[in-house]
């Protein structure tokens, strides 16, 4: 048995982003949900800007998303308004209605980084040394990390 190696080209861009390709339809529906998203946000009151989020489009129902269940509340209340809203936009006239989720939105949290710290007696021992060693790259090393620590 033998394995053979299929060789293909790389597919031109303008295909891949062509009416009939699958990443072009990808990239047109989230063109559209970034539109609703952009113009319900405008339409909304002030403090519910940050918290009512476009998930998805799918079936005529357009999926709005909230991290609290007190913003869908008030949202299921302006459904006809929001509706209203929706329809003036391009390639959004057949919504006929939301469906709402709450869903917590986590902010992402960057990791706490390891800071270490070195103290002034270790990094004039760290000096000495560098002073006392021949090798060239392990002097540089040695010197690189006695510069970390503070002057005494």
């Amino acid at each position: 048995m033998s394995i053979k190696v299929k060789r293909s080209q790389a597919q031109p861009i303008s295909r891949l982003m062509g009416k009939s390709g699958d990443i072009g339809k990808l990239m047109r529906l989230s063109k559209l949900i970034d539109q609703a998203q952009r113009h319900l946000q405008a339409h909304l009151p002030e403090e519910m800007r940050a918290h009512i989020y476009v998930g998805g489009f799918r079936d005529g129902r357009l999926t709005l998303i909230s991290g609290q269940a007190q913003w869908l509340t008030w949202l299921r209340y302006e459904q006809n308004r929001l509706l209203g809203l929706i329809h003036q936009l391009p390639g959004f006239e057949g919504v006929t209605g939301f469906t709402f989720k709450v869903r917590p939105v986590h902010p992402v949290v960057a990791p706490k980084r390891n800071t270490r710290s070195l103290s002034a007696d270790a990094g004039k021992t760290l000096a000495e040394c560098a002073e006392d060693t021949t090798d060239p790259a392990l002097k540089r090393a040695l010197e690189r990390l006695a510069s970390h620590a503070p002057d005494a």
